[in-house]
């Protein structure tokens, strides 16, 4: 059974800046000599259902309280933090997949997100809805109650 997680982005303000950071870090890891750089969000604690969130869970990313984008963990590695501590890396696709927006309130840390309660990507949500109108223009039309 997949498994999700969900998370604040805290400090970013948007889908563009998650992805403008995650793509700065990459270069970050380039310049420093890694020619094959893995993007990876480093959390104290090891999700203990582990297993069923490698098989096909996301890492559901919350923007200024919505939960706005997504993105595949690729595996859950241990790693050891700046402090010298035990951590967990999450091994993210590249790829930032934006979800129908969906209202939430803050929280520190992860939690686990149930596959029922995630919300449906946005392109695929628009394809049902409005045929071939661009995803973002859907999502307006649906804040503004007119889809």
């Amino acid at each position: 059974m997949t498994v999700h997680l969900i998370k604040v982005a805290v400090g970013c303000d948007s889908v563009a800046d998650l992805r403008g950071w995650q793509k700065q870090r990459l270069a970050e890891l380039r310049a420093a000599g890694q020619t094959r750089p893995k993007l990876q969000h480093v959390t104290r604690f090891t999700p203990k259902q582990a297993a069923d969130i490698v098989n096909g869970g996301s890492l559901y990313w919350i923007i200024r309280h919505q939960v706005s984008c997504r993105q595949r963990i690729r595996a859950i590695e241990p790693v050891v933090d700046e402090e010298g501590d035990a951590a967990c890396a999450l091994v993210l696709d590249r790829k930032v997949v934006e979800v129908l927006p969906q209202s939430r309130r803050p929280h520190q840390g992860w939690r686990y997100f149930a596959a029922a309660d995630a919300p449906p990507d946005l392109a695929e949500r628009a394809r049902a809805e409005g045929g071939s109108m661009p995803p973002a223009l859907v999502a307006e039309l649906r804040t503004l109650g007119l889809l």
